[in-house]
């Protein structure tokens, strides 16, 4: 695998990722943030955060297995949410836990989580974009 993943003595260690990760790969992926849509561009989970928390990973899964990879090559996420606050947490890890059992295992590379206003269709409430790394 071209990422190992590693929480390193001294920082805290996060369920929901890891704190560290280190490519090795030689090909570089950059997959456009994922919102919530199913193949037909149809909405999934409309009104449901941990549903589209969901669709999301999966369609990252998709992208990634286009190309040759999974989410063990993942370097880095970043997420969008819309109107975040903490309390939202149980709800998007809800998502992220039913994404890894149907993509067999726990997406956990290292992240970044980021309120916003607004995304560009109303109904969808996350967006997330990944970074891989494939040997």
């Amino acid at each position: 695998m071209a990422i190992t993943m590693v929480n390193p003595s001294g920082l805290p260690e996060i369920d929901a990722y890891r704190q560290v990760s280190i490519a090795t790969g030689s090909k570089l992926v950059f997959i456009a943030s994922q919102v919530a849509w199913d193949a037909d561009g149809v909405t999934v989970g409309e009104g449901d955060l941990a549903a589209q928390v969901e669709q999301c990973y999966l369609n990252i899964g998709t992208a990634l297995a286009e190309v040759g990879g999974s989410f063990d090559d993942v370097a880095k996420l970043t997420v969008y949410v819309v109107d975040w606050t903490p309390d939202k947490m149980p709800l998007f890890l809800e998502g992220v836990a039913r994404a890894a059992m149907k993509l067999g295992g726990t997406p956990v590379p290292p992240g970044t989580l980021l309120g916003v206003a607004a995304l560009d269709v109303p109904a969808h409430l996350v967006e997330v974009e990944a970074t891989a790394i494939i040997d």
